[in-house]
């Protein structure tokens, strides 16, 4: 978005973070792994260089990132059909909640920015700060083409084999967002949903193509409306259960324990969906998956802002929203494998950052007294609860 079970890939310096749970950041030039429990573990440093072009900014937005060879679409079943119905669900669904955020501002609209490259690839990050209802609400999109070092291809894939591929070309694209708005009593919503596969040509040894999908939608809240939470949940609910009733539970658990500040013994706030290298169903059903829960944003959260955004707060309220802003601040910035990597690594600061509110508090020893509002927020977050 501290980590799940599951293995990653992601690079840094991205439009958003392609394979984590957030980035907002349009370069991207390294990547780093993470390993299922099961897979031994490589002793060498997987913080590689990959190769993937320089950004150029564009003035108006393309058609389409992906490359000539990509966007025929005349076979539904070919892998370049996936990319470019994801490549479509991911703009459209940034198009749908930029308009739904506006319609809400009143007024205030996103800041744009369009940004291509030469080989193929691209993004669309648009940002809206200090708006009426917002304090910061950032929406991005993004198509990777880069090449994959093969000690990275091998770890990531526990491979086995004495056959060892070459450089793996691979493609990313995905959806990232991170919404914070003013008023205290109404959510901050973060979503992310992705689509990796790898290139690798048929002749090349030991390496076969291999594709999954991720993401999820989570919700933090600084003040509990028990009707607001459940209606979050039941929406997440409605989208998982239309494709496999297991989805919503193991999903949620997943959300629940990858958003979990350590130092802290809390979660973020109060959970959602969160999945990860999904790639063991069909494929078609999967990129239905992804399609439903991106559309599923819109009714699960824009409610909730329009009913909370003009509730009347005191200094008190605000104070506790950005006490809990800064364990967000926390998390992305301790836990976060995007982020931090992503400062590690010599990325764009601003972009990095985008995902974090324009304020946030720390205060000593700060302790709400047992029964009150903001004491409810914290013990659900510490002891994460079932909301349907």
């Amino acid at each position: 978005m501290a980590s799940h079970s599951s293995s990653t890939l992601f690079t840094s310096p991205s439009s958003f973070n392609l394979f984590s749970s957030h980035r907002l950041n349009p370069s991207p030039s390294y990547f780093t792994l993470h390993f299922p429990g099961p897979v031994k573990r490589p002793h060498f440093d997987l913080r590689c260089s990959v190769s993937i072009e320089k950004e150029v900014p564009e003035t108006e937005r393309p058609f389409t990132f992906l490359r000539d060879s990509d966007g025929d679409d005349t076979q539904s079943s070919s892998s370049s059909s996936v990319r470019a119905r994801f490549e479509t669900m991911i703009r459209a669904a940034q198009d749908k909640v930029c308009e739904a955020i506006e319609a809400v501002e009143g007024g205030p609209k996103f800041k744009e920015d369009v940004w291509s490259r030469p080989g193929g690839g691209g993004g669309i990050s648009r940002v809206l700060q200090d708006g009426n209802v917002w304090e910061k609400a950032g929406v991005n999109v993004s198509v990777v083409y880069g090449v994959m070092p093969p000690e990275a291809y091998r770890a990531a894939k526990a491979a086995t084999s004495e056959q060892k591929p070459g450089p793996v070309p691979f493609f990313a694209a995905g959806i990232s967002s991170v919404l914070h708005p003013k008023n205290p009593f109404a959510p901050t919503l973060h979503f992310n949903y992705r689509y990796f596969e790898t290139d690798a040509p048929k002749d090349v040894p030991g390496a076969p193509r291999q594709w999954w999908f991720g993401g999820g939608t989570d919700f933090t809240p600084a003040y509990i409306f028990e009707e607001d939470v459940k209606h979050f949940h039941s929406v997440q609910k409605q989208a998982c259960d239309k494709f496999d009733p297991s989805f919503y539970p193991r999903f949620k658990k997943w959300c629940d324990d990858y958003f979990y500040i350590k130092h802290r013994d809390e979660r973020r706030g109060l959970g959602g969906i969160f999945f990860d290298d999904l790639n063991d169903y069909d494929q078609e059903m999967l990129l239905s998956f992804a399609t439903e829960c991106a559309s599923s944003v819109i009714p699960a959260y824009i409610p909730i802002v329009e009913k909370r955004k003009d509730t009347p707060f005191n200094e008190q309220h605000k104070a506790w929203q950005q006490l809990r802003r800064g364990r967000y601040v926390e998390f992305n910035l301790v836990y976060d494998r995007g982020t931090t990597f992503g400062l590690k690594t010599g990325g764009r600061i601003e972009s990095i950052l985008v995902s974090l509110p324009l304020s946030a508090r720390w205060e000593y020893d700060n302790k709400p007294e047992e029964g009150t509002e903001e004491w409810k927020v914290l013990d659900a977050c510490i002891n994460p609860k079932e909301w349907l």
